[in-house]
Formats: structure tokens, C-alpha cells, sequence
């Protein structure tokens, strides 16, 4: 315990950058995913070109590599932001895939009369994937979506080594003020496990309300 309790204010401060980075990250990635999983499923091939070639790469690209050429690349043509917010974008960016294709095999589930339907009422694609196929499908991915963003957390290990404040880094500050790595790792991973459990019992009640019955 004394690792604990001498160094709360450090384990606090990773744990709320992993949160942080977490949250920040799932929010770009929903949002992204949501986007990119309207394009596989639209009217227009470009579109669908678009949503191909963003999962493709970013599913098959090292998500270290990512990171890489996020912090690494963009300033190159004059973006410079806090490294936070290159941890955000490159793990937001690349969760985002995943979600495009946990969304896309939710509208898949949808049968297909339901938008001929909404198309036969005059409504467009937009209003039809919105009112009627979204809606749907929705309640037939959270489990899969909720594992997706725990993945994240857990991805989000990764931004420690990019001079992002999170929970894993923690671990050179205590090894180099000599206490048991063993000791500073089982905290770190209490920390992550609250964080999984938080996530997964939030979709926990989220399939409970709205999932769809067995």
C-alpha cells in the first residue's frame, strides 16, 4: 500500500489523463465512425470509396505507427497542438474504424424493406438512415461498441510514451524513486481495471434499457 498511498497524487494525475484521453478519444471516435459508416452504406460510390479506404488503412496501420505520424507528421504542415490532443486525434482516428464497422454490421442487421419503405414515403437517405435504419440498428451494437471503447482505454496506454500524462507512465517515476515495479504495475492495472469496469457497466445498463432482447 505504501506505493499507493505516498504516490496518490501521481497515480491520480495518470488516472485522470487516461480518462481524459479516453473520453476525449471515444467522443472522436463515435463521431467519426458514425460518419465513416454512412459513407460505406451511401448512395454515392465516392463515398463509399471514402469509407473503404479509411477503415482499410487505418484498421491494417500499427496503431504506435499512428501515433508516429500523428505527432510526427502534422506539424510538418504547420499544426502544432499539445501532445494531448495528438493522443486524441491519433487514437480517436484509429478507434474509429472499428466503430465505422461495428455500426455498419449493425445497419447490415436492418432488413432492407424497411428502408425501401422509408424511400417509398419520400425520404431521402439522410432522413431514411437517421429515422429508420440508425434507430435500429443502434440497439444491436452497444454491446460491440462498448468493447470497442474499452479497447481504447486500454490503447490509450500507448500516449505514455509520447510525453502524455496518463496511468502506465507513471510507473518510470516511481521506478526511478526506487520503489517495487511489481507493486507500481498491480496499482496501474487496478486503475485501468476501474476505468474497463466503469465503461463496460455504463453499456451494461445502456443494452439493459435499449439492446435488443434474447
Amino acid at each position: 500500500m505504501d506505493v499507493l498511498t505516498e504516490n496518490f497524487s501521481l497515480y491520480g494525475k495518470g488516472f485522470l489523463g487516461t480518462v481524459e484521453l479516453t473520453v476525449y478519444a471515444s467522443a472522436l471516435a463515435l463521431v467519426l465512425g458514425f460518419l465513416m459508416a454512412s459513407c460505406r452504406v451511401a448512395p454515392v460510390s465516392s463515398l463509399r470509396v471514402l469509407g473503404t479506404v479509411w477503415v482499410t488503412v487505418l484498421r491494417n496501420t500499427p496503431l504506435t505507427l499512428l501515433f508516429f505520424a500523428v505527432l510526427l507528421g502534422l506539424p510538418r504542415f504547420g499544426l502544432v497542438l499539445p501532445f494531448q490532443l495528438f493522443a486524441v486525434i491519433a487514437l480517436g482516428c484509429y478507434t474509429s474504424a472499428f466503430i465505422c464497422e461495428v455500426l455498419r454490421s449493425g445497419i447490415n442487421t436492418v432488413p432492407k424493406g424497411q428502408g425501401e419503405a422509408a424511400r417509398s414515403l419520400g425520404m431521402n437517405f439522410g432522413q431514411t438512415l437517421s429515422s429508420v435504419v440508425l434507430p435500429q440498428a443502434f440497439r444491436s451494437v452497444i454491446p460491440p461498441v462498448g468493447s470497442t471503447l474499452i479497447a481504447l482505454a486500454k490503447n490509450s496506454a500507448i500516449a505514455g510514451a509520447f510525453s502524455v500524462t496518463e496511468l502506465l507512465g507513471t510507473y518510470k517515476t516511481l521506478n526511478e524513486l526506487g520503489y517495487s515495479i511489481i507493486w507500481s504495475f498491480v496499482w496501474i492495472a487496478v486503475g485501468y481495471l476501474i476505468i474497463t469496469l466503469t465503461i463496460s457497466a455504463v453499456f451494461n445498463v445502456m443494452e439493459k434499457r435499449w439492446g435488443v432482447a434474447r
